[in-house]
């Protein structure tokens, strides 16, 4: 019997699929990106204080990297995030902190606020034709408008402070051993959650044929502005939870708070082997690429180098990146020409 019977894979034929993968390239990048900075930063980023520095960073902009990214292979985009941090933030601070209500209220306004936010978004882009960076870019600037303004109308200034709970502090603005933030185990229920969603159920196949062909998959059957709508939602959760995990950490919200998310997230996901053109990525490709970023943001600290030299490292490895995932996507390409 051949080798490549039913219940068999030939060494090369799975080789070859792992190097069209979406993840390999982030994973490459990942990996070199720690042995270099472990070897110039010393025992110091080899032990706990190097990993809880670039996991606690790596969690919050993960958190948001994720759905980010799960529009980016649907072929869309989402710049609204960067409001929807501090505006979460500051609903949970005003509520519970200016006027007093409890915790979980002033929580889950907070968190009301990004899939408020997000459902505008998604009903914008399915209701016209107006690109979802412009849309997105347009309910950016909005939000942070109304941010600004009712926060000075409501408390005087642009932050406010809040006393969390201990339980509320528990669970979302705990440290670990005076390190480690509990963000970082939300991070991983959101990686659990959202694998899930594009690699197991139905949903992912039809983020996927959307990225694809939008016109072909609303044809296919598929509910393109529904789940559209629900990924922008997602986002704005995404986000909005980042913004509440923060003000409980920190005991305080400000306004200019959140605009880092915006590209940090977009960062991410292309590193992670997202195209930017929709229609392939993958979750654990999204993890490499955020913790990639992570590492080389905050490495750059335990070495001798300015922060400059780690914004020119992060230039190169986005456009090594995406020069990566046209190569992958060709290869995948040719591959499938040939088996037909």
């Amino acid at each position: 019997m051949s080798n490549l019977s039913k219940g068999s894979t030939a060494p090369g034929t799975s080789l070859g699929r792992l190097a069209r993968s979406p993840e390999t390239g982030s994973f490459i990048g990942m990996i070199a990106v720690y042995v270099f900075f472990a070897a110039l930063g010393g025992a110091v980023f080899r032990g706990g204080p190097g990993f809880s520095s670039f996991l606690n960073m790596a969690s919050e902009v993960g958190i948001i990297a994720l759905p980010v990214g799960l529009l980016m292979i649907a072929g869309e985009l989402d710049i609204s995030v960067g409001s929807v941090v501090p505006a979460s933030s500051l609903t949970v601070a005003i509520i519970s902190g200016h006027y007093g209500a409890p915790d979980i209220v002033g929580i889950l306004c907070g968190l009301g606020v990004g899939i408020l936010v997000g459902y505008v978004n998604g009903l914008l882009v399915t209701r016209t034709a107006i690109p979802s960076l412009i849309i997105t870019i347009g309910t950016m600037f909005g939000v942070m408008g109304l941010t600004l303004g009712l926060t000075i109308l409501i408390a005087g200034s642009t932050g406010v402070f809040i006393v969390p709970g201990p339980v509320t502090t528990a669970l979302l603005g705990q440290s670990i051993g005076g390190m480690f933030q509990v963000t970082i185990f939300w991070w991983v229920a959101f990686i659990a959650v959202i694998y899930y969603v594009l690699h197991v159920s139905p949903k992912g196949n039809w983020i996927f044929a959307i990225g694809g062909d939008r016109e072909s998959a609303r044809n296919a059957g598929i509910p393109t502005q529904r789940l559209t709508i629900q990924l922008y939602m997602l986002s704005g959760f995404a986000a909005a939870f980042v913004g509440v995990s923060q003000v409980v950490a920190f005991k305080s919200a400000q306004v200019a708070a959140g605009q880092s998310f915006i590209f940090n997230s977009i960062m991410c996901v292309v590193m992670g082997g997202v195209l930017l053109t929709g229609g392939r990525g993958s979750v654990i490709g999204i993890v490499f690429g955020t913790l990639t970023f992570a590492i080389v943001n905050q490495g750059i600290f335990f070495t001798s180098f300015t922060p400059d030299v780690g914004s020119i490292i992060i230039g190169a490895l986005l456009l090594g990146a995406v020069l990566m995932n046209d190569t992958f996507r060709q290869m995948a390409l040719s591959y499938s020409t040939k088996k037909k």
